[in-house]
């Protein structure tokens, strides 16, 4: 790229937007320049979301200059096709390590041939959320609270996503007409409180897209608050950007819930992002799904949620992965999750602690599952065992 590129307003921005953030302590080493594929890049570009998105990694020869590739990752990119194809942002590019195949932000963003093996009890739409959708773009199934999908695309496609029968590089409408019917149930259903932004990720979409569609809610009367779900303070970082937080700022009581699944995402890049969202009053938690060979490990786990804290993230959700077709390599089984929680209740900060959820095959919602602390119970007793083992009476 050449780096004599003409100033233009767009730029201007990105400037203003790039010094202020490396008065934040912006790491100031170009790493990125050491790959090839990156070494022409300047800093303004590099920091801009749009290019971020554009040069994308899409193909094997662009993915084969950051990796050494395997012969399973090889044979699962040219299966990739479709909805859920490879999109790796450059970002996340320059944290995958290079050489080994079992690293754990690779092997989110690389597809593999294991991706073709369809498990036994595997579905299309294990949530049923397609049933339970009484308006295009909205999924209902909770008494309070509804799900908006406010768009199919994402930064970068996980290869665990559990809509991958939505998500992916295709062309949807950007008319905000399209949320019309979504906007009329939710104002005809005054039982609705809360209401859930997500995707897809709706980060993705620009400013005045993102605003116009939280107007549209937020002046409902009767909902109290929205939530938007997103991976792009992970994955884009450079997403967030002072004019998305001040904006967002305005629609007070927002919560911003925050896809990690690692704590090697937990960059200082990724922190400069949420710092920016926290210090603007915006509640922010974390949801991560359980994956074989990534975060099944109890002090992997701990790790992570010790590392979100200390960036103002609250741990929400851990949840099982869905049985959704093409990612039965990344599940592990119920135990392997109890077994994480019973380390981390009483190991460490209630703040630290999670739920572990399943969500129910075919549309049960999230069903909260943990180690039995209850050992019996009888009228006005019961006998509990706490985290060391040991047990106490209580009596009514």
């Amino acid at each position: 790229m050449n780096n004599q590129t003409t100033v233009t307003e767009n730029q201007k921005a990105v400037q203003e937007a790039f010094t202020q953030a490396q008065a934040r302590s912006i790491r100031r080493s170009l790493d990125y320049q050491q790959l090839s594929l990156y070494k022409d890049v300047n800093p303004l570009d590099w920091e801009d979301w749009h290019w971020q998105l554009k040069h994308r990694i899409r193909s094997k020869d662009e993915l084969a200059q950051v990796i050494k590739l395997t012969s399973e990752e090889e044979a699962g990119i040219k299966k990739a096709s479709g909805r859920l194809s490879m999109a790796i942002t450059p970002y996340w590019a320059t944290l995958i390590d290079q050489n080994d195949a079992n690293c754990p932000l690779r092997r989110q963003a690389v597809p593999v041939i294991s991706e073709s093996v369809i498990g036994p009890h595997e579905m299309i739409d294990p949530c049923a959320e397609d049933r339970d959708s009484p308006a295009a773009h909205l999924v209902h199934r909770y008494p309070d609270r509804v799900l908006l999908l406010a768009t199919e695309h994402c930064a970068m496609y996980c290869r665990h996503c559990t809509r991958r029968r939505l998500v992916g590089e295709h062309q949807e409408s950007n008319a905000a007409s399209r949320f019309d019917a979504a906007v009329e149930y939710i104002k005809s259903n005054r039982k609705i409180r809360d209401v859930l932004i997500s995707g897809g990720d709706p980060f993705i979409m620009e400013d005045e897209e993102i605003e116009d569609l939280i107007k549209r809610i937020s002046s409902i009367s009767h909902v109290e608050f929205l939530r938007i779900g997103t991976r792009t303070p992970v994955t884009l970082p450079q997403r967030i950007t002072d004019k998305l937080v001040t904006m967002l700022k305005k629609y007070s009581p927002l919560w911003i819930s925050i896809h990690f699944n690692h704590p090697k995402e937990i960059t200082k890049r990724c922190k400069i992002a949420c710092d920016m969202l926290a210090d603007a009053g915006i509640p922010l938690g974390s949801q991560t799904v359980l994956l074989k060979g990534i975060n099944d490990r109890p002090y992997i786990m701990k790790r992570l949620m010790h590392e979100l804290l200390k960036i103002r993230v609250r741990p929400y959700y851990i949840y099982q992965c869905d049985p959704v077709k093409g990612t039965q390599h990344f599940r592990t089984p119920v135990a392997v999750g109890i077994n994480i929680m019973e380390k981390l209740r009483g190991h460490t900060s209630g703040y630290a602690v999670p739920v572990y959820v399943v969500d129910g095959p075919g549309g049960g919602g999230k069903i909260p599952v943990g180690p039995n602390y209850i050992l019996s119970q009888a009228k006005g007793k019961y006998v509990l065992r706490n985290y060391k083992g040991k047990i106490y009476t209580y009596l009514e």
